[in-house]
């Protein structure tokens, strides 16, 4: 695989997903957001740019931009990971991935928000940490600490047991509320299966 950063906000970059094998794929227009994708090299796969070079390998694809208020966070706005390649970690790796090159760009730190336990799961795999706020679309914040280059390679930030599974418990007492959101089996099955556990140790940014 092969993870490039298309370019920050300032640049422009866009990208044309196809709605068919992305999420978010109408996010991707938008010249709003700095962009990164991940690539193949083998040439499968639907085009995903609008001119259409070199883009049928696009199997994953990450939008972030600078927070509006404090210039020190930059916001990883959508990850969306083609649909036959979902579940091999690329996810999490290509988060990683943003949050490197937002070191190397001089943040401080790194956000999400995710609206999901298998979501949740992948950024804690990239290194994120619960921070216990939610937003006002009932998604779970979860930040990066980046300091000095040291912890993007491992992590930072309280990512106790404690920590991981009071983000998962919000997943779970929504799941068994009257009006709560109607969980698929495997999110149920998932988040049975990790009460009381550790989070997933992070992976290593690609370079």
């Amino acid at each position: 695989m092969e993870y490039v950063l298309l370019g920050w906000p300032d640049v422009g970059p866009t990208l044309t997903l196809d709605w068919r094998s992305f999420s978010y794929a109408g996010k991707f227009v938008m010249s709003s957001t700095g962009k990164a994708v991940v690539r193949t090299g083998d040439g499968s796969g639907p085009p995903v740019t609008e001119d259409g070079d070199a883009a049928a390998d696009v199997v994953a694809a990450a939008a972030f931009n600078e927070d509006r208020t404090d210039s020190s966070v930059c916001w990883i706005r959508y990850i969306t990971v083609r649909e036959d390649y979902r579940g091999e970690g690329i996810g999490p790796d290509l988060a990683a991935f943003v949050a490197a090159r937002a070191r190397d760009r001089a943040f401080d730190r790194v956000r999400i928000a995710v609206n999901n336990p298998f979501a949740y799961q992948a950024l804690y795999r990239a290194g994120f940490h619960f921070t216990g706020e939610e937003t006002g679309v009932a998604e779970l914040v979860l930040d990066r600490p980046l300091g000095d280059g040291s912890d993007v390679e491992g992590a930072a930030g309280d990512r106790s047991r404690s920590t991981y599974q009071a983000g998962l418990d919000i997943y779970r007492d929504r799941a068994d509320a009257a009006d709560g959101p109607d969980l698929s089996a495997d999110e149920r099955e998932f988040l049975a299966e990790k009460t009381a556990s550790d989070p997933p140790a992070p992976v290593d940014p690609p370079a």
